[in-house]
């Protein structure tokens, strides 16, 4: 329990040294009047062009725009490129929708699960069907093989997770 609480204190300090200036504004904002949802959150902060234009190609916009609340692992442009070449482009593809939309909705979890929540479970169900793995290592929170870099970063409909690896699900 002490490694979690470590965890989710560096998590927490960690998140507020290396906010990226598009988040600053909207990180501790309360809920109430946010008018930025998941994907501008995410479009707006210019490490997630990827990722934003993945979730155009598959068709889960006005998905992850809609109530939720939602929350998703963010992979950064940095983790997508870590993908082997030519990963990105074959997803974005027209008929490899429903694969790309397989993958993107194994980073969402339905509910608003903040950092302080993270740290007490040990697995989630995406809303792709499949478990994500939680725990706990050298003091940094993995989801499956991801680390979390910033945690809790806010929005009108959920909150994001920034994580530096894509998760596949199987």
């Amino acid at each position: 329990m002490l490694n979690k609480f470590i965890a989710v204190l560096s998590l927490m300090v960690a998140s507020l040294a290396f906010m990226p200036a598009a988040f600053a504004g909207h990180h501790n904002e309360g809920d109430h009047g946010m008018k930025k949802d998941i994907v501008d959150v995410a479009a707006e902060n210019g490490s997630f062009n990827t990722l934003v234009a993945a979730i155009k190609a598959a068709g889960l916009v006005d998905t992850l725009k809609s109530e939720g609340p939602f929350t998703v692992f963010a992979p950064t442009d940095e983790a997508f490129a870590k993908l082997p070449e030519g990963t990105v482009e074959m997803l974005l593809e027209p008929e490899n929708k429903d694969k790309l939309a397989s993958i993107l909705t194994y980073h969402v979890v339905s509910g608003k699960v903040m950092s302080t929540d993270v740290v007490k479970i040990d697995s989630a169900t995406s809303v792709q069907g499949e478990m994500l793995m939680v725990e706990v290592v050298d003091g940094n929170v993995m989801i499956n093989n991801a680390k979390i870099i910033m945690a809790d970063v806010k929005a009108s409909n959920g909150v994001i997770h920034v994580i530096d690896t894509v998760l596949m699900p199987k």
